[in-house]
């Protein structure tokens, strides 16, 4: 069975650092695509970054130059350190892999509010 955990939300000002963590059972992430989904409310859920397993790192346009993703094939983790954060990040943020063969995956997402 597939679980995707994640960790690392909470509340931060404006600016501020974050860094979200998803642990992965059940699937390998070093073999498969794995990263991040945001959904604000009354919006709908949208990529914010996601890694392949060659490595190549695709991010959205609003996260660009902030967020970086990075996995780790030892400990099948998939992190997400945020930087320079503003208040239209806030948002539940799931992590997400999918597989060669089309199985999608999804945590339970964790809460990231940023206000002052």
């Amino acid at each position: 069975q597939v679980q995707l955990v994640e960790s690392g939300g909470g509340l931060v000002q404006p600016g501020g650092s974050l860094r979200l963590s998803c642990a992965g059972s059940g699937i390998i992430f070093g073999i498969n695509t794995v990263g991040w989904y945001r959904q604000a409310p009354g919006k709908q859920r949208e990529l914010v970054a996601h890694i392949t397993s060659g490595g190549s790192t695709t991010y959205a346009d609003s996260v660009k130059g902030r967020f970086t993703i990075s996995r780790d094939n030892a400990k099948n983790t998939v992190d997400l350190q945020m930087n320079s954060l503003k208040p239209e990040d806030t948002a539940v943020y799931y992590c997400h892999a999918i597989t060669w063969r089309g199985m999608d995956y999804w945590g339970k997402g964790t809460l990231v509010t940023v206000s002052s």
